[in-house]
């Protein structure tokens, strides 16, 4: 990862910054930002502007709700963001889902279970398909956790690449 590359984990609306993926990505990142989000998503994404504020050259990283939170800030500020990499994203929020933004052409995978029982695959690749121009949309044989596939990511490779 280049130094200036600013890296930060969007964690799920049931999780934590202590949640097995932060820990991971500690790991690979010791300088990763892990924050906790808690509230509301308006909430949440307040908290989020505030962290990110104004900087640019973001990677964020985004699980199930945290991935949704990614979208929403690099629709909102494209310019700050630099790579997106969203773990099965709760792109079907109803809000975001029934007025899809402008499309995105930055540089975004998505990592998404075959065995998702929580945010269907079929409905999130199409409205992926549909916001990021510049997409990278990768089917696993994994449940919605994706345990098993963040164990298996080159995560250095991702992010610095």
């Amino acid at each position: 990862m280049a130094e200036t590359k600013r890296l930060i984990f969007l964690h799920g609306l049931e999780s934590s910054s202590q949640g097995i993926k932060a820990q991971l990505l500690r790991e690979h990142f010791p300088g990763i930002l892990t924050p906790d989000f808690r509230g509301s998503l308006d909430e949440r994404m307040a908290s989020l502007r505030l962290i990110l504020g104004e900087q640019g050259g973001w990677a964020i990283i985004g699980s199930s709700f945290g991935g949704l939170m990614a979208t929403i800030f690099a629709c909102e500020r494209p310019r700050q963001v630099q790579k997106l990499v969203l773990l099965a994203p709760a792109l079907i929020w109803p809000d975001f889902a029934s007025a899809l933004p402008a499309p995105l052409d930055i540089p975004t995978v998505i990592y998404h279970g075959t065995r998702d029982e929580h945010i269907p695959l079929d409905a999130v690749r199409q409205i992926a398909w549909q916001v990021f121009t510049n997409l990278d949309f990768r089917v696993v044989d994994d449940d919605h956790g994706l345990y098993q596939t963040v164990h298996a990511i080159d995560w250095p490779h991702l992010i610095g690449g």
